[in-house]
């Protein structure tokens, strides 16, 4: 059987014993994630051309994408795939060359393309598409597609945003630990 966490060119996934990572997930080559992080059932994440990096307490659900762009000339950094703290990506997400903040809801089915720039405590709808090099402002519900500001965050949605990840948190404890 394959291994489910394989190195690219000599690098592999990198973590901490507090990070829950299903067996039928895949984790390919330059991947980081930090303290209490989650990784889902089928999740597929490649750090091949490209790093990625997942926060403290963040988590992705079951069938998510993560995937970068390689370096190029025209693109000297590429886009790595950066994730914020506290940040709960929702099932069969895809998330490919973009940089999200801390405190975000990512909706099921949502697509996240290069360039993205997601600011800290937003909410991105179920199915929503961001088109590439957009910025999403703090303190937002998003909408359709391409994504568009639909209102401001009540108090109570801002406060769901720490709770998903706590939530997770819990969840992935209770699966290390059963």
């Amino acid at each position: 059987m394959m291994n489910h966490l394989r190195p690219y060119k000599g690098v592999s996934p990198h973590f901490s014993d507090s990070v829950y990572i299903d067996s039928s997930a895949v984790l390919v080559g330059d991947i980081r994630l930090d303290d209490d992080a989650s990784i889902w059932p089928l999740v597929a994440a490649r750090g091949d051309v490209n790093h990625i990096r997942i926060g403290k307490r963040s988590n992705v659900q079951d069938g998510s994408v993560l995937h970068v762009t390689r370096k190029s000339e025209h693109n000297p950094d590429g886009f790595p795939l950066i994730i914020g703290d506290d940040v709960t990506i929702g099932h069969k997400a895809m998330l490919h060359g973009c940089t999200l903040g801390n405190r975000i809801l990512v909706g099921m089915g949502a697509i996240i393309l290069d360039g993205v720039i997601i600011e800290d405590d937003v909410m991105l709808a179920a199915g929503a598409l961001v088109p590439p090099n957009k910025t999403l402002k703090s303190g937002f519900l998003y909408v359709g597609s391409p994504a568009q500001a639909a209102r401001p965050l009540k108090d109570s949605e801002m406060q769901f945003l720490a709770q998903s990840a706590d939530n997770y948190v819990r969840l992935k404890n209770e699966y290390m630990n059963p």
